[in-house]
């Protein structure tokens, strides 16, 4: 009777307890949820959430880049290299726009390569050529541009004075992206393979009267080894924001728009298509065109 009475009440504080006990729990592993986190924010202006999400219970994205099988030479049958030009402005490419949020370590397309180029975690490249690695300090003034020095008069002594202004970087003055692309057909894989091989940011520059200008290179990301960095961060998905994936897995898949300016078919001098508008697009969509009829005469061969 005295051990029935002790078990009963035993069970009792059990029951009374048991609240507060998973209350504790749940805010531990909220704690570790926060905790676990980016740390490494690519904007200065973005921090931690302090709260869980509190509608889902969210767990740690740790995102890996699918390693590329390897390509032997002696299987490659064709190989064409394309240059293409990504216009952030069209629907399909909203994603380069998207400025990023608490949970996905912030900051948009353009402020990720300029954080990982900074960190060295990939090299900015002078041109996509790859011949030259640019400084940090060369790679600041690409992108801030120079101080500027203006004569002031001050209001309450008249007296003339040099004030200098810093540059600063806008994300939204970067509106196109260059990128170099090779299409391989491969005998071992009996399919045409595409490749991004550079990624090039254009920043839009004006005349001294505010008009556009034209685009400015600001450097030359070699994407092979930037698709580990460019894994551990997401895109935006407008149709539904559970449903996620890398950077990585959206260039690989080619899930952007984009237009054909240069091949090098037939084009020893390495020429942009002239003419530009209308003409160029229809100049690079037969370009593209004559690389899908180019696997299909392999399986005829």
């Amino acid at each position: 009777m005295k051990a029935l009475l002790r078990y009963s009440l035993i069970l009792g504080n059990l029951i009374m307890v048991s609240p507060a006990v998973m209350a504790q729990g749940s805010l531990n592993a909220d704690r570790a949820n926060t905790e676990a986190r980016p740390k490494e924010y690519v904007n200065g202006e973005w921090q931690p959430s302090l709260v869980p999400d509190g509608m889902i219970d969210r767990v740690n994205h740790d995102n890996r880049a699918l390693q590329w099988h390897t390509i032997r030479e002696i299987d490659v049958a064709f190989k064409r290299r394309v240059w293409k030009r990504i216009d952030v402005k069209e629907k399909q490419n909203v994603a380069f726009l998207y400025e990023g949020d608490e949970y996905s370590g912030g900051g948009a397309f353009i402020e990720i390569l300029v954080d990982a180029a900074r960190r060295g975690k990939i090299r900015p490249f002078s041109d996509d050529k790859f011949t030259r690695v640019m400084s940090t300090e060369e790679l600041d003034k690409n992108i801030m541009g120079e101080s500027t020095t203006t004569t002031v008069i001050d209001p309450e002594t008249g007296e003339e004075k040099q004030v200098t202004t810093e540059g600063s970087f806008n994300p939204a003055s970067v509106d196109k992206y260059e990128i170099q692309e090779d299409w391989i057909f491969d005998r071992n894989a009996g399919r045409m393979i595409s490749r991004i091989r550079a990624i090039s940011p254009l920043m839009i520059t004006y005349t001294e009267d505010g008009l556009p200008r034209g685009f400015r290179r600001l450097f030359t990301v070699y994407y092979p080894e930037a698709r580990d960095v460019l894994a551990q961060y997401e895109v935006y998905n407008p149709e539904n924001d559970v449903r996620r994936m890398s950077w990585t897995d959206f260039l690989d898949r080619s899930y952007f728009s984009s237009y054909i300016i240069k091949t090098s078919h037939n084009n020893p001098t390495q020429e942009t298509f002239r003419g530009g508008g209308f003409d160029a697009l229809m100049k690079g969509d037969q370009e593209m065109n004559a690389i899908i009829e180019k696997e299909m005469d392999m399986w005829e061969l």
